[in-house]
């Protein structure tokens, strides 16, 4: 056979597998009759409503000196890691606003940091393939160096995103530029186990995000730039368990929801979507319209610690609080005073849900709290 022969063969099988996408989404469409907004207005459901004085920018942390690319709070809640395209990774306290390390990156270009669920270590990565262990306990010498307790290689592409196995100092789960994501074991430095790659129900392109379930730390979802969010199993790292479409751009955050079934995805085709893990099925759209204009890319997501509140950030300075229940924009941080002056890259709720710090382009970060009479929801 040619090589004409088999590209003509090649067209026309993937002329014929997209078709049978849109065939099986259409049918998926039919099947939902409605979604969670059309059910909680049918049950007569209001929307969460905020005062001035309700969520208000508390603490501007000053001293990156390049654009803030990703963000992690301690499960204490009272400590901030930060990465930033200046080559340093900082970690804050979040109560008074002042540094306790700043340091140097082996390599500048870092895209993603994490810290560890005893808080003593803190992890990133970026544009060298690596994702580096530093301990917070290790001093640093003068120049702001501190050596790097374990350097995790394997990736054959940039280390997009990190997280730790909540409740493991040990492991850790990172997606990669490779179309994979990788599971490690820090003590050995290994891979434990690849997900994706030459699997053929792995992504096709860019791993951009992680999100690990945190009733079911097995679980993990990523989302890539081929359109769509894949839930993994780490106990079977050979397939995919589902792989869910909807998103019409590149799927650049995922998060699970807090009771661990369901979780949301933001893209740059400019909506936010909410899917169930046990159905495979989208549950809602968080899309705000912009009439003839582009809508600005998705750029990072939080769920409140109810799961009432979608935060949302995108690329054009917006911030948006959504109430997930009924798809409604309740808040704009990006209109509130004190607010961001650039894209806002990265956001992150602390662990008991009170306060959500973010971070920009603009080289800061803020912390917001609940104020006045407001409860954390």
């Amino acid at each position: 056979m040619s090589v004409a022969e088999l590209k003509e063969r090649h067209m026309a099988a993937t002329e014929t597998v997209n078709s049978l996408r849109d065939r099986l989404r259409q049918q998926r469409l039919l099947l939902l009759d409605t979604d969670v907004a059309g059910y909680a207005r049918s049950q007569g459901k209001t929307p969460v409503t905020f005062g001035p004085t309700d969520l208000v920018c508390c603490r501007t942390l000053q001293g990156h000196t390049g654009k803030v690319h990703s963000l992690d709070w301690t499960p204490e809640r009272n400590r901030i890691v930060s990465a930033s395209q200046d080559g340093r990774l900082i970690v804050w306290n979040a109560l008074t606003s002042q540094k306790t390390h700043a340091i140097k990156l082996p390599c500048a270009w870092v895209m993603t940091c994490a810290f560890s669920p005893n808080g003593q270590s803190v992890a990133c990565g970026g544009l060298d393939s690596m994702c580096s262990i530093f301990n917070l306990n290790t001093q640093t010498d003068n120049d702001g160096h501190m050596p790097v307790s374990r350097m995790l290689s394997g990736h054959k592409g940039y280390v997009s995103s990190c997280q730790y196995v909540p409740d493991e100092d040990t492991h850790l789960i990172t997606a990669s530029g490779d179309h994979t994501c990788v599971l490690w074991d820090i003590t050995t430095g290994l891979r434990t186990s690849v997900f994706g790659g030459e699997f053929q129900s792995g992504h096709t392109s860019d791993v951009v995000s992680v999100s690990i379930n945190g009733s079911n730390s097995r679980m993990f979802v990523s989302g890539s730039c081929d359109s769509t969010a894949r839930l993994w199993d780490t106990r079977v790292a050979s397939r995919a368990v589902r792989t869910f479409h909807g998103h019409q751009g590149d799927v650049n955050t995922v998060k699970f929801f807090p009771d661990g079934n369901r979780f949301g995805t933001g893209s740059d085709d400019g909506t936010c979507r909410l899917f169930d893990i046990r159905t495979g099925h989208q549950l809602q759209v968080y899309n705000q319209p912009h009439g003839d204009n582009e809508a600005p890319h998705v750029t990072s997501i939080a769920f409140s610690i109810s799961g009432r509140l979608l935060f949302a950030s995108y690329n054009n300075g917006d911030c948006y609080v959504w109430d997930t229940l009924l798809a409604q924009v309740v808040l704009d941080l990006g209109s509130l005073q004190n607010s961001h002056d650039g894209r806002i890259s990265c956001l992150g709720l602390s662990a008991d849900g009170s306060a959500l710090c973010t971070g920009s382009w603009d080289t800061n970060l803020k912390i917001w709290a609940f104020g006045g009479h407001r409860k954390v929801i």
